[in-house]
């Protein structure tokens, strides 16, 4: 008996899952740790964000075919937001000549 539970704690699915990232992670790991999404649900949201870019809020999610208020509700505290990078203002210096 012990071997049998042993088995299925190390080969079970992902039933305590992580918080993910959802502007870094990949489709496997979105589907992997966030309820009632699967691959497919993953691809739609990693193919969004790679055409729409980073998503500034969780209910951003709900821009994404086939996630809608009970999916974001279901998994608000597993859904993280990383931090967006700042785009870097170019500064323009004025050369100096020597005259």
């Amino acid at each position: 008996m012990k071997k049998v539970m042993l088995f299925l704690m190390l080969f079970s699915i992902n039933v305590f899952a992580a918080p993910v990232d959802i502007n870094k992670a990949s489709a496997e790991e979105i589907s992997e740790s966030l309820k009632g999404v699967g691959v497919k649900k993953a691809e739609a949201i990693v193919t969004y964000r790679k055409a729409n870019g980073a998503f500034s809020s969780i209910d951003d999610l709900s821009n994404v075919k086939g996630i809608g208020e009970k999916t974001l509700a279901a998994n608000k505290a597993d859904i993280k937001l990383g931090k967006k990078k700042k785009e870097k203002k170019k500064s323009k210096k004025k050369k100096e000549s020597k005259k």
